[in-house]
């Protein structure tokens, strides 16, 4: 795909929250019985419990983390609080899902009040098992950050989902700057 029609680029998901990055293993990821893609839409009512997750991949023996952040927290106006941490889970074996992986960060369901918010999924490989530890806060995190702390690298997949208070109406707008 064209990096100008990647809708992770033109949701400035990269850029904002990620380095560029070759996508090179499957990540899929549903609320109830619907999947999320990226620039999907979903109120906070359909994202109450944790999504299940599969990760691809061919070998067991191979972990990854995943991280969902909300880059708008608490407006996507007024980001002051970006990124905010919402999941994180550790060690999950390829060919498996969050089942299988270390929670160390519980699930936070959105709760946006104002405004579009972005919620990105974030899946990167680990360097080895029992690598990869909480942070202190949720609040502020940098997925860049925590990537390069506990050598991350670069994300393997992402994808993301636009949330909005039950009440509200429209869409984001999607735009190349």
């Amino acid at each position: 795909m064209p990096k100008e029609r990647d809708p992770l680029i033109v949701g400035r998901v990269v850029g904002e929250v990620l380095d560029p990055f070759n996508r090179s293993i499957s990540l899929r990821i549903t609320y109830g019985n619907i999947n999320v893609a990226n620039g999907c839409e979903f109120k906070p009512s359909h994202v109450v419990t944790q999504p299940r997750v599969q990760v691809g991949g061919h070998d067991f023996r191979t972990f990854y983390t995943l991280i969902m952040v909300d880059p708008d927290a608490p407006s996507p106006s007024d980001p002051h609080l970006r990124e905010y941490l919402h999941w994180m889970v550790t060690d999950i074996p390829a060919t498996t899902g969050t089942t299988f992986g270390q929670e160390v960060l519980c699930y936070e369901s959105p709760r946006p009040t104002i405004g579009i918010h972005r919620f990105v999924f974030a899946l990167f490989q680990q360097m080895g098992r029992q690598t990869v530890y909480a942070p202190a806060w949720r609040h502020n995190f940098s997925t860049r950050d925590f990537a390069r702390a506990c050598n991350l690298g670069t994300p393997v997949a992402a994808v993301y989902f636009n949330c909005q208070r039950e009440g509200g109406s429209g869409g984001r707008r999607m735009s190349d700057r």
